[in-house]
C-alpha cells in the first residue's frame, strides 16, 4: 500500500511569491484549513517543500 501525504494550508498564500501561489493551487489548496491527500511521490514532496512555510504535511499509511 502506497504512503500518503496529508497537506493542509495553514497560512495565506496572498502577498506571496506568484510561483508559490501557483504551487499551492496546483496542490489543490484554496483556503486556509483546506486539506488534500496525495500519494507520497518526489514531485509532491518537492512542491510541499517549496511552500513549507505555508503548509503542514503529515505522513500517513
Amino acid at each position: 500500500m502506497a504512503k500518503k501525504l496529508q497537506i493542509t494550508l495553514v497560512r495565506s498564500a496572498l502577498s506571496r511569491n506568484p510561483k508559490h501561489r501557483r504551487t499551492v493551487r496546483a496542490l489543490g489548496l484554496k483556503k486556509i484549513g483546506d486539506t488534500v491527500i496525495h500519494d507520497d511521490t518526489d514531485v509532491i514532496r518537492g512542491m510541499a517543500g517549496a511552500v513549507d512555510y505555508l503548509v503542514e504535511v503529515i505522513e500517513s499509511k
